[in-house]
Parts: C-alpha cells; sequence; structure tokens
C-alpha cells in the first residue's frame, strides 16, 4: 500500500486521456547549464581579448606554415623565372600542391577550372595585365584593376607565389565545363616552350 503521506507526482488535469507527471529537471543539470554559460562567457573573452589565446584558425596556419616549410625543404628558394614556372607545370607533385591553393583562394572570382565568375577567364589567350609568364607572379603578389584583384603577397610565401604563379599559367589553353567569361584584354604569344630542359634549381625532378 502507497504511503498516503508522499505527495502526489500527478498533476491535477489531463490532455486527451494523457496525465502530467511532476518529474522537475534536478538540481545538478541546472548547475551544469549555468557553469556552461560562465565558462561560454570567459571563453569569448579569452579568445578574442587575449594575446596567449592559441585559436583554431591560429592552429591551421602554424601547421600549414610547418608543412610547407617541410614541404619546401628541399628546393630552396624558387625564382619567378621564365624557366622555373613554366618547369613546374609539368610537375605533378607541385601542380596538386598549387591547385590546391588556387582552389581554396581563387574559385570565387576565377571559377573551380579558372573559366572565370567574377574575375576573368584564366583560360583563353587574352590577358589584361599579363604580357609575359612572369607576369602572373606580379599580378598575384601586387594584385592589380584598382583592388578588384587583391593582392596575395602578404598572404602566401614566396614560394607559394611562384607555385600558384605556374598553375594559373598552365591552364591556359584549357576547356573547363562551364565556362562563363569570354576573352578580356589583348591576345598575348604562346608561352615559350622550355618544359622540355631540366628542371628548375632545387626542384629535384619530383
Amino acid at each position: 500500500m502507497s504511503d498516503k503521506s508522499e505527495p502526489t507526482l500527478i498533476q491535477g488535469h489531463e490532455y486527451d486521456g494523457i496525465q502530467e507527471y511532476d518529474n522537475p529537471t534536478p538540481g545538478w543539470w541546472h548547475l551544469v547549464f549555468l557553469v556552461s554559460i560562465l565558462f561560454s562567457f570567459f571563453y569569448f573573452i579569452m579568445s578574442f581579448g587575449s594575446p596567449f589565446f592559441v585559436g583554431p584558425y591560429e592552429q591551421l596556419a602554424a601547421a600549414q606554415e610547418a608543412e610547407y616549410a617541410r614541404m619546401f625543404a628541399g628546393i630552396g628558394e624558387l625564382e619567378n623565372d621564365e624557366h622555373t614556372i613554366l618547369t613546374l607545370m609539368d610537375n605533378e607533385k607541385w601542380v596538386a600542391i598549387a591547385s590546391g591553393t588556387f582552389r581554396g583562394n581563387c574559385v570565387s572570382c576565377h571559377g573551380a577550372e579558372g573559366g572565370g565568375q567574377v574575375g576573368p577567364n584564366l583560360c583563353d589567350d587574352s590577358y589584361k595585365n599579363v604580357r609575359t609568364v612572369t607576369d602572373i607572379y606580379e599580378v598575384i603578389t601586387n594584385g592589380a584593376a584598382n583592388g578588384a584583384m587583391p593582392a596575395w603577397g602578404n598572404r602566401f610565401s614566396h614560394n607559394e607565389l611562384v607555385l600558384l604563379a605556374s598553375y594559373v599559367a598552365s591552364l591556359r589553353g584549357t576547356s573547363p565545363a562551364g565556362t562563363i567569361r569570354g576573352p578580356e584584354g589583348d591576345a598575348i604569344p604562346a608561352w615559350p616552350d622550355v618544359r622540355a630542359d631540366a628542371p628548375p634549381a632545387g626542384a629535384g625532378g619530383q
């Protein structure tokens, strides 16, 4: 027999034959909820105001810098010259790395395959600010068109910029699906055929 002194846990009303059971949230749950709110407040202050806090973006940047240092350790400093850029165009390893950089930063303007969206088509023979293959590096590094093409010189290392220039040069003459923009600027001569020569100093033939 139930103890008549115990308070009833069944509420005095029901809906469609369903009775409401009085089962309040335990005190420890309220405590955890309150602690999580206090923690989020201090975490927010630390993440934006403390010079000692290392956030996920800083961790990613540090990891990328370490990885690039490891990758470039065997090739030294690449030169922004015709031979280096045109030779790197045929190096599958470095083209794959440069392709990832391009897709991570340039797709919104130039399209996934370089056919152009907001920015120019990189796959035809017409250019606005490029007359030789080494000009591609200069445009990427310093920007162009009064900021419409942003300067990436402070974002990437010198070697990354050279690799990215070689990748952009390799897009010329391709026919990407869904090309949006037509030729802009002036048609320029084809890139010199130096890719059959030896690889650039330090590339190691990788």
